[in-house]
């Protein structure tokens, strides 16, 4: 297993992270949150349900109000275990009486609520109807930056994940790729990451040749020959926090243009990564990266922003883009992975996780960004 093994987090955390979310709340105009099971349940209480059901499960944030988590009776035992819910009171109902009158005692009724995106639809319109005055917006529009900054301990989850992927990619370079397929490559890329310490696998994108140009590419069969340039994305979560990292590999000696290509969409991740500081906007690192293409003739190959946010879930506020006005803050963590696809014949994505510092940025992922040769 790679990488150091963090102390973990008390009741403390996650009672301040509970109050942090109603303060959020009422500065937004909300009157409270509900969340349902996923990951702002597991970040704000330490909940993960076993089962994710029909049966209503709802933690209730307001402000000045005690938390208050409303659960099937049959799963209360297994919540009273999670680490945030000495902070919380617990609220079961048991088959045949209805949930959904309990939580509305716990809400105005007129109220604005916040509501995690993952939320079913059966459970918030049978809220709705016994509260037909509420409104809802998705926490993503209404708290984009509630999870956004990580503490110190945060933080060295993410360094843990960072260094585990990291180390994930050591040991697939020195693997054959010539011969093999997508899918063999993806599933060494899989078995590496759990072998690093990881308990779930998001995504392993093996794009070869010609599939290196579609920069989401389902893994195939497609055999990969000597001279494909290919695309190696892979990540998930270790301890609960995300890695997410990409580097373009070759197989053999690679041309004059391939090497050309990759040194641009280099030269653009550093300058992505130069341009974050705290007070940037995140279109700022977008902007950076994405001139260096321009410059160089391939714009219209960058086809995608330059980077997401990362934490408990792989891909979440905020986004490096366009039109996003967001100022970093120090303990934001996000990718920043430009790249050039060229249709019908190769791609090239690099990508690091990097987290904004009181002075500017730091990389958690130190691979070489230089082309590998595979064979």
């Amino acid at each position: 297993m790679t990488g150091s093994t963090p102390a973990p987090f008390t009741v403390d955390d996650y009672r301040a992270r509970m109050r942090r979310a109603a303060q959020a709340a009422a500065d937004a105009g909300l009157a409270a949150l509900l969340v349902a099971p996923g990951p702002d349940l597991v970040w704000l209480t330490g909940y993960a349900p076993t089962a994710i059901t029909e049966r209503l499960t709802a933690l209730v944030l307001a402000p000045g109000q005690d938390p208050v988590l409303v659960v099937p009776a049959l799963e209360a035992p297994d919540a009273a275990k999670a680490p945030g819910a000495p902070a919380l009171t617990l609220r079961d109902w048991t088959d045949g009486k209805d949930p959904y009158a309990l939580t509305a005692e716990l809400l105005r009724a007129d109220g604005r609520l916040g509501v995690s995106d993952n939320a079913w639809a059966l459970h918030l319109l049978a809220l709705q109807r016994a509260l037909p005055g509420i409104s809802c917006a998705a926490l993503t529009d209404a708290l984009p930056m509630l999870r956004a900054v990580k503490d110190a301990a945060e933080l060295e989850l993410m360094a843990a994940a960072g260094a585990a992927a990291d180390a994930t990619f050591e040991d697939i370079r020195t693997l054959p790729f010539a011969g093999r397929r997508e899918s063999d490559v993806a599933a060494d890329l899989s078995r590496l990451l759990l072998e690093h310490g990881h308990e779930q696998v998001d995504f392993t994108v093996v794009g070869s040749g010609p599939n290196g140009a579609n920069p989401h590419h389902e893994v195939g069969d497609r055999v990969i020959e000597r001279g494909d340039m290919v695309v190696l994305d892979f990540g998930g979560l270790r301890r609960g926090y995300g890695s997410d990292t990409t580097r373009t590999v070759h197989v053999g000696e690679a041309t004059e243009e391939e090497r050309r290509v990759h040194d641009i969409v280099r030269a653009a991740q550093e300058a992505g990564f130069a341009a974050v500081r705290p007070g940037a906007a995140c279109q700022d690192v977008d902007r950076a990266a994405r001139a260096v293409i321009a410059d160089a003739g391939y714009g219209e190959y960058f086809i995608h922003r330059t980077g997401h946010g990362i934490g408990v879930t792989t891909h979440e506020p905020p986004y490096m883009i366009e039109g996003e006005e967001q100022e970093l803050v120090p303990g934001m963590c996000f990718s920043v992975e430009p790249g050039i696809y060229l249709p019908g014949r190769f791609g090239v994505r690099i990508e690091d996780i990097v987290t904004v510092t009181p002075d500017g940025g730091r990389r958690l992922n130190d691979t070489t960004r230089e082309m590998v040769i595979v064979d």
